[in-house]
């Protein structure tokens, strides 16, 4: 279901032009802090997987990729038998990096970051959500002592301290612009959340923590809470649910929490294999990534996602995504971001 927010009084900080400006801006800086902070190389990435590969992202299992047939898969065959040629339109590039690190040679303590771009078709659209996504995808190899909930939590704060630095460097340059970070983080589990505020779904326990805390990374989700629902969906065929989290920001003016980032130490043989079963889908056991990462042939990682859009409506004090980004919306949202004054790119 579409949803638009306009908060009374809202006018964007920056005209059409400088917003542009402002984008160009933290986009260049926060690569900069970020891939220094995590020692990460660029590298380039598909915007598109075969479908018997494995390697899309199935986020949380009910999304359907954008498909399509490439014939000059299937004519490589002489033998007249039709291989699988359907491509995907990649929902993120959670497995494709972790491949990628091995075929590159890249050594422990090393990672890479890219673009990466992606439509989520089925995405419900309102003031945070689109279909079209951006972000930066990185992927970092670790050791096994560093599969563990304080590595984690290190890598978090390096994260927030690159981003606060990034919005400090964007106050100098356009100082019309107010919004205030947190660089202190609150880290909690999704169980001590739902302990918390028992009668208030996922959605209103993140809101209602932010509102105190302001920055706050919310771990161990994937896995059923003792309500007997998980916090939120995830793949079980990246992330440890152990091991992982949602990076959150206040929004001060939608008056919301606001996710920038979802992140966490990837999952080893062990872990992908129970969390197959868990996940009601043995089936990909037979897929060539979790081939490779059952019989320990990746390397051990931690890595995650980055909004782009998400973190420039954050630093600006935006009150839309489509202020940032280029996408489709429908006419409710474009009426009412007309009437509010509120320019979409």
């Amino acid at each position: 279901m579409n949803h638009i927010d306009i908060p009374a009084g809202y006018r964007p900080a920056l005209d059409e032009y400088d917003t542009q400006r402002a984008i160009e801006h933290i986009k260049r800086t926060f690569q900069q802090e970020f891939s220094a902070a995590l020692n990460l190389k660029r590298v380039s990435a598909p915007l598109f997987v075969t479908a018997a590969s494995g390697l899309n992202d199935n986020l949380n299992g009910y999304e359907r990729p954008v498909s399509f047939d490439v014939p000059a898969l299937v004519a490589d065959r002489a033998d007249g038998t039709a291989p699988d040629c359907t491509v995907q339109v990649v929902h993120s590039l959670a497995k494709w990096k972790r491949l990628a690190l091995k075929r590159y040679h890249f050594s422990v303590g090393n990672g890479l970051y890219t673009d990466m771009n992606a439509i989520r078709r089925d995405e419900d659209l309102d003031n945070v959500h689109s279909i079209y996504v951006d972000q930066w995808d990185w992927e970092k190899i670790i050791t096994r002592e560093n599969r563990n909930l304080d590595y984690l939590k290190l890598i978090v704060r390096a994260i927030v301290k690159a981003i606060c630095a990034t919005n400090d460097a964007l106050h100098v340059r356009f100082p019309q612009l107010r919004t205030t970070l947190s660089p202190e983080v609150s880290f909690i589990t999704s169980q001590e959340l739902e302990d918390m505020y028992p009668d208030m779904t996922s959605t209103q326990r993140e809101n209602a923590y932010l509102a105190e805390h302001k920055t706050a990374f919310i771990m161990q989700i994937g896995g059923k809470l003792r309500s007997g629902k998980p916090h939120d969906g995830r793949a079980p065929d990246y992330d440890d649910w152990a091991l992982n989290g949602d990076l959150f920001f206040w929004h001060e003016v939608l008056g919301r929490a606001l996710e920038i980032s979802s992140m966490g130490i990837r999952v080893d043989a062990q872990s992908l294999d129970r969390q197959l079963t868990l996940a009601g889908c043995p089936e990909r056991r037979d897929l060539p990534f979790h081939q490779m990462l059952l019989r320990d042939e990746l390397p051990l990682t931690i890595g995650g996602g980055i909004g782009q859009s998400r973190l420039c409506m954050l630093m600006m004090g935006c009150a839309h995504i489509g202020e940032v980004q280029s996408s489709v919306w429908d006419a409710q949202t474009v009426h009412a971001c007309e009437a509010a004054g509120i320019p979409l790119l």
